[in-house]
């Protein structure tokens, strides 16, 4: 879970590069959706931080199913086909 203007770049990122990170643990990474949500970086990081903060996997798999959301997520706009 994360933001960037570039999501295949930043998957690469993850999946190759020599730093020992916690990603680097948990390597390969697989893109499963990507969200645009406007221009505005601080948008994109109140969101990525809200939903990091629920600590719910219920909530990952809704994400990655797709649907309706409300409150702050409601801006969420579902890139289609965006996937490795």
């Amino acid at each position: 879970m994360g933001y960037t203007n570039d999501p295949q770049r930043r998957l690469h990122e993850h999946n190759n590069s020599l730093m020992t990170t916690y990603t680097s643990k948990h390597r390969p990474w697989i893109l499963r959706v990507v969200y645009a949500c406007g221009h505005v970086e601080a948008d994109a990081l109140k969101i990525e931080k809200f939903v990091k903060k629920q600590k719910s996997r219920k909530l990952i798999e809704k994400l990655i199913e797709g649907g309706q959301f409300t409150g702050i997520l409601a801006q969420l706009v579902r890139v289609p086909h965006v996937r490795d």
